[in-house]
Order: C-alpha cells, then structure tokens, then sequence
C-alpha cells in the first residue's frame, strides 16, 4: 500500500523539496494557499512518476482544514507522514512598531493554525505515523518580534506533543535546516549573498534521512 505524506506549505522552498523527494514512497497531499504553485509542483511530480492531491488551502481555515483531514479519512483511513512547512513571515520591524494586523496574521498562522493542525492530524497518524516541524529560532533577535515570537510559539507546541508522544507515538521531530535561498529569506535578509545559501533539495534529503 502506497504510504500517505501531507506537506502544508507544499508550494515552495523546503515544503515542495520534501514533496518531490517523497515521491517514490509516498501519495503527496500537498496544501498551500497558491493554486498556479500546486499545479507547477504537481508537474513534477507526475514528470517523477509520482502521484498528489493537491489542497489550495489556508491553514487558517478551521472548516478547510477539518474537511482536508476527513477527506484524508475517508479516502486512507490514516495517514504516515505530516510535514509542516508552512509559515507566515511578518515584515521586520522594530517591536514597539509592530502592526497589530501583522502580529494577528502571525498569531493566526503559525500558533492558532499550528495548534488546530495537531488536533486534526493525531488521529490521522494514530500511533505510528510521524509528524516534522521545522524551527528557526529568532526568537528575541531585534526586529523579528512578530515572526520570532510566534515561531517559537510554535515550536514549544511541538516540543510538548513531541513530549506526551515520546513513548506511544506517533513520533513528533523537530527540525532546523541549513539556510535557504527561499522567498521568506528574501523577504528576512534582501541584500544576502543567495549563492552561499543551502540548496532545499540537499535539505529535504537530509530532512528525510533523520526520519
């Protein structure tokens, strides 16, 4: 039977690395919120001789994702992998400046969401499945006050999960990739040298070798 990997945040940079190097063991169902990035990524895929389930989604959307993750359900019964990607960059800025929109964004998206994706997706991967979060700890670094408090907001979810999992599954990793030229870099350090920076397809390789 073919084995199951949902990917949020599958458009682009590590999240569509990791789809394309799963291809050859797993049916990818990939969410991200740019349907024109899916359907390039399902391309490729299909060029690999692989297979997806593409999810124009946004992982804000509680009904949205309540509904992916039945459909999963219904079709698989459980799923084998969940890696989660996706991730909302607030622009840098110094912290008594930060926009109340840009923090309720960053909220939403990488705690809210973060914290009713584990709900839904538990019972998908039962006590054998895996789940991967990726970190980036900038936390307390000047002028990431939105994206750094919220990412570690994220990651001590995880590391909770990753705590109460430890001995009856499903196994939850924390990751931290090498840097990678991907847009929310961009958007982090616009001047960087990207020919310094770490290739995602040599990342997802090494993500999934720790596995």
């Amino acid at each position: 039977m073919t084995k199951t990997a949902l990917i949020t945040g599958a458009s682009r940079g590590l999240g569509a690395a990791l789809a394309e190097a799963l291809v050859p063991t797993h049916h990818i169902i990939a969410v991200a919120r740019t349907t024109g990035a899916l359907e390039d990524l399902d391309d490729r895929i299909k060029a690999k001789g692989g297979s997806a389930t593409l999810a124009p989604m946004d992982i804000t959307n509680t009904d949205a994702m309540a509904t992916l993750c039945r459909g999963i359900y219904d079709r698989w019964g459980n799923l084998d992998l969940w890696l989660h990607t996706a991730i909302h960059a607030a622009p840098l800025t110094p912290t008594d400046h930060v926009d109340a929109k840009d923090m309720a964004k960053s909220i939403a998206g990488n705690i809210t969401a973060t914290a009713t994706l584990i709900t839904f997706v538990a019972p998908l991967l039962g006590h054998g499945g895996q789940a991967v979060f990726f970190d980036d700890p900038r936390g307390g670094q000047k002028f990431f006050g939105s994206y750094g408090a919220t990412k570690a907001a994220q990651i001590a979810l995880a590391r909770s999960w990753q705590s109460e999992t430890d001995k009856i599954g499903p196994k939850v990793h924390i990751l931290t990739p090498e840097p990678m030229p991907t847009a929310t870099r961009a958007r982090f350090f616009p001047g960087e040298d990207r020919a310094v920076l770490f290739d995602p397809h040599a990342q997802a390789s090494a993500v999934l070798t720790q596995l």
